[in-house]
């Protein structure tokens, strides 16, 4: 045969009238160079990964056509991805310093108002509503937590007491303090190399600034955005350009305290003057009797 191998025997056996064959193979060896060109080594392939097995991924095509998201409310996913990406791409842009509230205030109404339709029992065309199809159609409801994510920093940031009513635009509250706050800081700039000289010229403007802050924190019209810029505008004055100014609170306060450190001692001076008064009294001595008393008194003792 040309082949040199070394096998075991086949053992056939009969038993009542039936064939058993038995075939042990053991200990076969074939030599390499005995092997013909034409032989074709072949692997078994298993019948998980045939031609099929990935087309058998993809189920798609298995549901029926009742269950299939129809095209408006597809329309409507993709406008909400859209929105929802340009948003978040205007919240990292903006996030450091803080301008969300300033610069993405109308990306964020966008964003709400296809959330809104989505969400809402509101029919579109071909009387087809999304709510179910897009928002309960899984346990995940994915497009409700994206967006309450969201919705979480805007509440954070408090942008709604920066902008109008109507959320289309800023307040007039915002815009003059930011252009307080840009006059502060052309100050700043312009006084940089001399910090003696910043403290001076600039203490006008600064003052105006934090009596307009304070107020604007009693009447709840601050946002992050302002909130950021006065820590910041606040940390040049004070650390990089190292100049102070006196608060008018502090007049009252050390009036106060000042008050309170002499009143011991205006308690230890009046009690001792009162104390004195007594003693003057108890040593004023008694007036001597009429001279006729005394004669009398003389007269007994003689």
């Amino acid at each position: 045969m040309g082949l040199l191998t070394k096998c075991s025997c086949v053992v056939s056996c009969l038993f009542s009238g039936w064939a058993f064959s038995f075939i042990s193979i053991a200990n076969c060896s074939v030599d390499p160079s005995e092997l013909s060109v034409d032989v074709a080594v072949k692997r078994p392939v298993s019948p998980a990964r045939g031609p099929g097995f990935l087309h058998s991924l993809s189920l798609s095509s298995a549901f029926p056509d009742d269950l299939e998201v129809n095209e408006y409310c597809m329309k409507m996913l993709h406008i909400y991805g859209e929105r929802y990406v340009t948003y978040a791409n205007c919240l990292v842009s903006y996030a450091r310093p803080v301008k969300v509230c300033q610069n993405c205030y109308s990306d964020f109404i966008s964003l709400k108002e296809i959330y809104t339709n989505i969400s809402s029992d509101q029919l579109g065309p071909g009387n087809v509503s999304c709510h179910d199809s897009l928002m309960r159609s899984d346990r995940l409801m994915l497009l409700y937590t994206l967006f309450n994510k969201l919705d979480e920093i805007w509440i954070s940031a408090e942008c709604t007491q920066c902008l109008t009513g109507d959320q289309e635009a800023l307040s007039n509250e915002t815009v003059y303090f930011m252009a307080s706050l840009n006059q502060s800081l052309s100050c700043f700039q312009q006084h940089q190399s001399n910090h003696s000289e910043l403290c001076k010229a600039c203490k006008a403007s600064y003052k105006r600034l934090n009596e307009l802050y304070g107020r604007m924190e009693k009447n709840q019209t601050l946002c992050i955005d302002l909130e950021d810029a006065m820590n910041v505008t606040r940390r040049l004055w004070s650390i990089n350009y190292n100049c102070s100014m006196p608060r008018e609170e502090t007049v009252p306060v050390i009036a106060v305290s000042s008050f309170m450190l002499f009143l011991p001692i205006i308690f230890y001076l009046s009690s001792f003057l009162h104390s004195e008064q007594k003693k003057r009294k108890l040593i004023h001595p008694k007036r001597a009797k009429s001279s006729s008393s005394l004669m009398n008194i003389q007269d007994k003792f003689s």
